[in-house]
């Protein structure tokens, strides 16, 4: 398959997939159920996508630097630090355990 037939077909797959959301009734969109889901969809992807991204490595669990990182961020955000102190120290405690682990 060319590359250039699997970037139309997810072109068409977008394009589908945002005239459904716009066939959706106002009035289903209203619920308070799906407003709670769609309050709360954002934040589980970005989690997900942000575990995946910190313990996965194709087939394996891997504890690594990575993980330092994350729960620099973690303790920042506890505290309630700036965002981009969150990310600050994320990036220092990564770099740091990296430094020193080799």
């Amino acid at each position: 398959m060319s590359i250039w037939i699997a970037v139309g077909v997810t072109a068409l797959g977008c394009y589908a997939v945002k005239l459904v959301g716009l066939l959706v009734p106002a009035g289903a969109l209203e619920r308070p159920l799906v407003r709670r889901l769609a309050a709360l969809l954002p934040v589980a992807l970005l989690a997900a996508l942000t575990a995946q991204q910190t313990f996965g490595d194709g087939r394996a669990l891997m504890l690594d630097a990575r993980v330092a990182g994350l729960a620099a961020a973690g303790v920042a955000l506890v505290l309630r630090a700036p965002f981009l102190l969150v990310v600050a120290a994320a990036v220092v405690v990564t770099a740091g355990v990296r430094a020193l682990g080799g």
